[in-house]
C-alpha cells in the first residue's frame, strides 16, 4: 500500500475520500501529458494510460480515473443516445465520481445518483429496494454493480419498475464469455474465498452469456451492442478501450403499458 492510500484510509474522513483522491489525480496527470492517448470523459491527452493491478495495461486515466468501461460508456452515450440533447430524468447507481461530475453539469438532465455505500452518491439507496415510484426515470445507468448484489434478479426488476415506458437503461456487468451459464455459490461468503472463486472479494457470482436472458426476464427488451467493434484498432488504443466489452442497452417497451 503506497503512502497516499495510507493517508487516505487512516487520516482523511471517508466522506472526503473521493474529492481528495481526484485532486491528487489532477496533480498526477501532469506527469503523463502527451498526445498518444485521449480520455473522452475529461477530454485530456496523455502519453499513456495507467495500468491496473498489473493485469490491465492502458487502463486508468491519470486525470479523472476513468477505466476502460467508463470511457466506452461515455463514447456510447455521446454518439448513440439522446442524453446530451434531450431533457431527461436520470438515475445513476454507484456513480463514478468523474461521470457524476459531468452529468451534474448538464443543464438538460434532472440527475440523481444513488448507492448504499458510496461517499459521493446523492441518495443512499439499496438497488433491490429503490425508493421511487414506478415509471419515474427516462434513463438509468448501472455499471458493474449487479455482480455485488445477492438478489440481482430483484434488483433488475426494481430497475425495470422505476424506468418509464419508452425509457432506456444501460446495465453493465463483467461477463465471462466462456460460460454459457452464470456461476453462483451462496455458501462462499468470506472475502478471501470470493476472491478465489469469483475473482473479486466483493463479487457474489460470475455472469455468463445468459446475463442478457436475466435482464429480459425482468421485463427489458435488451439490445446487445458490440459498439467497440465500430472503432478502428488505432482508436481502440487511443481511447484505451476493452475489445471484449459489449453494451447492454435495455428498453422498457411502451406497448406493454398502453
Amino acid at each position: 500500500m503506497n503512502y497516499f492510500k495510507v493517508i487516505l484510509k487512516f487520516v482523511i474522513p471517508y466522506k472526503y475520500h473521493s474529492k481528495v483522491k481526484y485532486s491528487f489525480f489532477r496533480l498526477r496527470s501532469l506527469l503523463y501529458i502527451g498526445t498518444k492517448v485521449t480520455c473522452p470523459c475529461c477530454s485530456s491527452h496523455f502519453r499513456k494510460f495507467l495500468s491496473y493491478r498489473r493485469s490491465r495495461l492502458n487502463a486508468i486515466c491519470p486525470r479523472c480515473g476513468a477505466a476502460e468501461r467508463q470511457r466506452l460508456l461515455w463514447l456510447y452515450l455521446k454518439n448513440k443516445t439522446n442524453i446530451f440533447n434531450n431533457n431527461l430524468k436520470v438515475l445513476h447507481f454507484a456513480p463514478e465520481y468523474n461521470l457524476q461530475k459531468n452529468f451534474r453539469s448538464m443543464e438538460n438532465l434532472d440527475y440523481t445518483s444513488a448507492d448504499l455505500y458510496s461517499s459521493v452518491s446523492m441518495v443512499k439507496m439499496d438497488i433491490t429496494n429503490i425508493l421511487y415510484k414506478e415509471n419515474s426515470f427516462d434513463v438509468i445507468l448501472v455499471s458493474h454493480v449487479l455482480e455485488h448484489v445477492i438478489d440481482d434478479r430483484k434488483a433488475m426488476r426494481e430497475l425495470f419498475r422505476v424506468l418509464k415506458p419508452g425509457g432506456w437503461a444501460i446495465i453493465q456487468s463483467p461477463i465471462d464469455l466462456k460460460r454459457d451459464q452464470t456461476y453462483e455459490d451462496y455458501t462462499v461468503t468470506l472475502p478471501e474465498d470470493r476472491e478465489r472463486v469469483f475473482g473479486n472479494p466483493g463479487h457474489v457470482r460470475i455472469y455468463g452469456r445468459d446475463y442478457k436472458n436475466r435482464l429480459e426476464e425482468a421485463g427489458f427488451n435488451v439490445k446487445l451492442d458490440p459498439y467497440v467493434k465500430e472503432f478502428s484498432d488505432d482508436e481502440v488504443i487511443k481511447y484505451g478501450l476493452d475489445k471484449s466489452e459489449d453494451i447492454y442497452f435495455c428498453i422498457k417497451q411502451e406497448t406493454n403499458y398502453v
